[in-house]
């Protein structure tokens, strides 16, 4: 059909109708169906609408606008609030193409559903499941809709301890599911004046958050700068200062869209580890986030405010509040009675470090905790030297003063001497230090250069969990202790001693003894991790519950085996409160570092609530535990810049902005791309995520950190633990059969150059790994300061 209608120029143009159309749709934006050419003009001129449909126009639509996806909201488990949104193949849709149109369309729709299919495996395989520890796939089961066993009036009593105690330095709300009707005292936060305190209407309905009440010292930021002549590195820190942990969010904080490059140059400017190399960046008043705070030991204001408690909805309205339910909107774990009321010591009182005798606060020991099974390798032997490198420990001096105004940290490595599951000897103590002067990885710190400041423990699990109150009552009941997020592993009982008719197996038992041997290397016999697929399981399930266990029993930092520190920690010692760290992306705990008092409310809380819930200290179920019972901001979870930069990355997360070094995965940290390995040679340590507290390289127990010099290297000192591990490694790569010549070549002497180390024989291009190990070697042989500008001289 045509319509002659359309002028230009005073001429009449004969036009399709279907251009017109075509034309108006294009002009205003709209994809709808065409109209057909009888009743379109006329729906068009009326009503302003297009109308259906012009077959030409509608083909070319299809053609143009089908969509072979279509979004699905599915419910999350566990989540009432949101729901999760994926796309799936739209179905509907190929049964709106015609059958002519699917033959010719034949090879782009296999085409597209091929590619749908390589995306999807792709997805599937090719997340690096090595790369982490074996648990962090297994989600926390969530059988029970809650982990819950503590009343509303025992979840107040811990908040009011923990925030007596000096434990809640923090500006952070309390939740209004708690239930607190007056803001409680905060001695370890500053002073606050009525002006400066938020409004609140005291008399709404509403349930609101609390906050606390801050009638503690003044605090004094600090700007840390190098000073000129001493600008080749940074000062350290100033002993007893405390991290603001309030603006270390605000500025890492990865839910409110804050990258890890940013955070960390936030943490390299505030702690002065910029020294020499600061630009103008405008004012930074704002990133400073360590502070002092002042001696005052008479407080100059009113410690007892007049605080109005907020009133109850039913107080409000007037109604009987002796019919409330007290645990309204509490949700208790299934099947679980409500524990009785919470028996806990006295409060502590927070102190600010100029107020102490001596610069170790009792109530707050500097001692940091690792747990190791198996035997000594270059993990715990790496993490041990950047401990040396980087903390105030003094070991560059002769001798550590006394009056030193320095609070000396303590390294202690808790060994378990055998399997997970199995019960130590009576002279595994003794047998312990005998394996340790024996490895040329653990050897070198028994020199009593370090005797006051690293010390290896026996880590016994009867014994350790005899010493938590909460549970030593109880915790045999249980049938197993291998509990990991809902996964339990069953531990059969210890059979009897078989080695008399090991002893006596004739020929025809090859087969019992070949069984025997590979029985040792099952789940329940490990002893470390050799390989990606040989993962000691049972490890890293009793690794979850000793660092809560040595925690509350002794106080401190706990570290997993495979961290790297980075700078000194004593501005996170002065912060008083108990700290995780974020699960990347999720918000849920990792505690691969942990922090937590001895004895405190906290602990008490997560041991009765765990003995309800199968002893589980898997960190995702951990997450539950203090969400349940709306207690995690007594738990801080920092941001994982801080311990963890390369988490986000690895993920896939912040690739537009990465920190330095920019890792991909994990395994980048061992085996650094060709087209990034100048940078370990060129930038060294200080261009390893500069300004994070420390690094996890997640697990990666079998791969060495330097291949081509995988022993050992502290100089003349430890010579003899360096030549037995060279040994070892010869031997290794030796053929198990000894032939006529090689006797002859052992037999004959050496050439001198043999025995030195040539260029030819290292790596060219050196990995992450390779370089900081080497860094550490360096200092405690003397050829180089630490990362502050100390030497050490034997």
């Amino acid at each position: 059909m045509m319509i002659s209608s359309c002028r230009s120029h005073g001429h009449t143009v004969a036009v399709p109708l279907y251009h017109v159309y075509s034309l108006h749709f294009y002009l205003s934006g709209l994809r709808r169906p065409m109209p057909n050419a009888q009743s379109g003009l006329a729906s068009v001129m009326n009503n302003g609408i297009l109308p259906k449909h012009s077959s030409a126009v509608e083909e070319k639509f299809h053609r143009s606008s089908v969509s072979w996806t279509k979004p699905v909201s599915l419910p999350i488990p566990g989540v009432r609030t949101r729901r999760l949104r994926i796309l799936v193949p739209n179905v509907g849709s190929l049964g709106q193409l015609r059958g002519a149109r699917v033959r010719r369309s034949r090879g782009p729709i296999l085409v597209c559903f091929a590619c749908m299919a390589l995306f999807l495996t792709v997805m599937v395989f090719s997340r690096n499941h090595s790369n982490r520890k074996w648990a962090e796939n297994w989600p926390p089961s969530t059988a029970d809709s809650s982990t819950l066993v503590f009343k509303r009036e025992d979840l107040q009593r811990i908040w009011k301890w923990e925030i007596a105690s000096g434990h809640f330095p923090s500006a952070q709300m309390i939740p209004k599911q708690v239930g607190l009707k007056t803001p409680p005292l905060n001695s370890a936060l500053p002073h606050q004046s009525r002006s400066s305190r938020p409004s609140r209407n005291r008399f709404s309905t509403e349930e609101q958050d609390t906050e606390t009440y801050g009638v503690g010292p003044k605090r004094v930021y600090l700007d840390i700068q190098s000073v000129y002549p001493n600008v080749a590195y940074p000062p350290r820190p100033v002993p007893g200062s405390v991290a603001d942990m309030d603006i270390i969010m605000k500025h890492c904080n990865f839910s409110a869209g804050k990258y890890v490059r940013d955070c960390l140059e936030v943490l390299r400017i505030g702690g002065g580890l910029d020294n020499g190399r600061r630009l103008r960046r405008g004012n930074t008043d704002d990133w400073k986030y360590i502070y002092q705070e002042l001696n005052s030991t008479e407080l100059e204001y009113d410690i007892t405010p007049d605080i109005t408690p907020r009133t109850t909805p039913g107080q409000a309205l007037g109604g009987d509040n002796t019919k409330l339910d007290p645990d309204a909107g509490l949700i208790k774990k299934r099947g679980a009675e409500w524990e009785p009321q919470v028996v806990l010591p006295p409060t502590l009182k927070h102190r600010p470090s100029a107020a102490l005798k001596t610069p170790c606060d009792p109530e707050n020991p500097r001692v940091y905790h690792m747990f190791w099974t198996g035997p000594f390798t270059d993990k715990p032997y790496l993490a041990l030297l950047s401990f040396l490198f980087t903390q105030n420990t003094g070991i560059h001096l002769s001798k550590f003063p006394t009056d030193a105004p320095v609070c000396r940290p303590q390294f202690w490595m808790w060994i378990n001497p055998g399997p997970a599951a199995s019960v130590p000897n009576p002279s595994a103590q003794h047998d312990m230090f005998q394996q340790l002067k024996s490895s040329p990885w653990a050897s070198p710190f028994l020199h009593p250069r370090f005797q006051d400041v690293i010390k290896f423990k026996l880590w016994n699990t009867t014994e350790q969990l005899d010493g938590v109150p909460e549970i030593k009552d109880e915790w045999r009941s249980f049938k197993t202790l291998f509990n990991s997020g809902g996964h339990v592993i069953s531990v059969p009982a210890e059979k009897k001693d078989t080695s008399i008719a090991a002893s006596s197996m004739s020929g025809n038992d090859t087969a019992a003894g070949t069984a025997k041997k590979g029985e040792e290397e099952d789940l329940l016999n490990r002893t470390g991790s050799k390989s990606s697929s040989s993962y000691d399981r049972l490890s890293v399930i009793l690794s979850d519950m000793a660092r809560f266990i040595l925690c509350h029993r002794f106080g401190g930092i706990y570290l997993d085996a495979d961290t790297i520190f980075l700078r000194d920690w004593e501005e996170l010692w002065g912060w008083k409160g108990a700290f995780a760290y974020r699960w990347s992306r999720l918000e849920k705990y990792n505690t691969a570092v942990l922090r937590m008092h001895k004895g405190s409310a906290l602990g008490t809380f997560l041991f009765r609530t765990a003995l309800k819930n199968g002893l589980d200290f898997h960190p995702m179920t951990v997450s539950l535990y203090t969400a349940d019972a709306f207690i995690e901001p007594l738990l801080l979870r920092l941001p994982d810049a801080l311990f963890d930069s390369a988490w986000l990355n690895t993920e896939n997360f912040q690739r537009d902005r990465p920190p330095q070094p920019y890792f991909t995965e994990f395994a980048e940290f061992f085996d650094t791309p060709a087209q990034n390995s100048a940078a370990p040679q060129a930038l060294g340590f200080d261009g390893f995520f500069k300004g994070a507290y420390s690094y996890h390289f997640h697990n990666f127990w079998w791969k060495p950190f330097d291949p081509t010099r995988n022993w050992p290297d502290l100089g003349p000192t430890f010579k003899a633990g360096e030549d037995a591990a060279r040994a070892a490694l010869e031997e290794a790569k030796e053929p198990p059969i000894i032939t006529t010549a090689k006797k002859e070549k052992e037999e004959a002497p050496r050439p001198a150059s043999e025995n030195e180390d040539t260029i030819e024989n290292d790596k060219r291009d050196l990995d992450w790994s390779a370089v900081l190990k080497r860094t550490f070697e360096a200092y405690l042989r003397g050829e180089r300061p630490n990362m502050y500008g100390e030497w050490l001289h034997w």
